[in-house]
């Protein structure tokens, strides 16, 4: 079995469809694993949607920050901005049937030592504390209270974790870590406004995988989300964003001997 983890797509259904028609799939064995922002700015959410639901068990995705605002969008729960591309799903006849099924898909997956978010995880939290925290929000996304959470998440407080956070605090804190995060600042607090790379930053901040203490060095650590950061491969930590929706690429790779696939914008 190989597992293929493709970074984000944003809506760019024909640039997933040709990446993914590069890839030497065996189709009753191999997987396909989306680091989330399955949608927005790109021209073709729905097609999207449709394309990894239909790859049924075959496909794991873990929620993004665009993914989640198409939630919140369908719940009331935010006005729709000038980049956004999500009207499509909102008025499809089957929309309820795509957004139940985002909102049943994890934060964090782990398999063996390798974990896979979309955007980061704070120094203090190991694997399995992370995949613990994420299913608590997974848990409240799930339920009949869904809506309610969707009003209250959005916002950048509080900056520093504490783990007797409570509350929408504490979900609100574990979404933007989880999906949002880039940086930390010297008194280990989030920074959620800087988009730079890391060599156009302010020098006092710290990229998150760069901490000196972060509990998931030893592990492999897989996100996307950060496209001026690009496309970066180790064995222990791998960055899939390469701005597919901003006329770059939709990148791939193949975890088993870190094998890249790149498709050149074209939607």
């Amino acid at each position: 079995m190989a597992t293929y983890v493709i970074g984000d797509v944003q809506g760019c259904a024909d640039s997933l469809e040709a990446l993914v028609s590069q890839l030497p799939l065996r189709l009753d064995r191999d997987e396909l694993w989306f680091v989330g922002d399955l949608v927005n700015r790109g021209p073709k959410s729905l097609k999207v949607l449709k394309m990894i639901q239909a790859a049924g068990e075959r496909a794991t995705c873990v929620l993004g920050n665009h993914d989640l605002h198409l939630l919140a969008l369908a719940c009331g729960a935010r006005a729709a901005g000038p980049g956004d591309t999500l009207l499509q799903v909102i008025k499809a006849p089957d929309a309820k049937r795509h957004i139940n099924w985002l909102r049943n898909r994890p934060l964090a997956h782990a398999r063996g030592n390798t974990l896979m978010v979309h955007a980061g995880v704070l120094p203090g939290w190991s694997l399995r504390k992370t995949v613990s925290l994420a299913r608590e929000v997974e848990a409240r996304l799930q339920s009949n209270h869904w809506q309610d959470f969707m009003h209250e998440m959005y916002g950048n407080a509080p900056l520093h974790w504490r783990d007797n956070l409570e509350g929408h605090a504490r979900l609100r804190t574990i979404v933007n870590v989880l999906t949002r995060v880039r940086y930390l600042t010297p008194e280990g607090h989030l920074e959620l406004k800087c988009k730079a790379p890391p060599a156009q930053a302010p020098a006092r901040l710290t990229p998150w995988f760069d901490h000196a203490e972060r509990a998931t060095s030893h592990q492999r650590v897989i996100v996307g989300h950060w496209s001026t950061l690009g496309l970066r491969i180790s064995p222990q930590f791998i960055a899939l964003d390469s701005g597919c929706v901003w006329r770059g690429y939709l990148s791939a790779v193949r975890l088993e001997d870190l094998a890249v696939f790149q498709q050149i914008a074209i939607d």
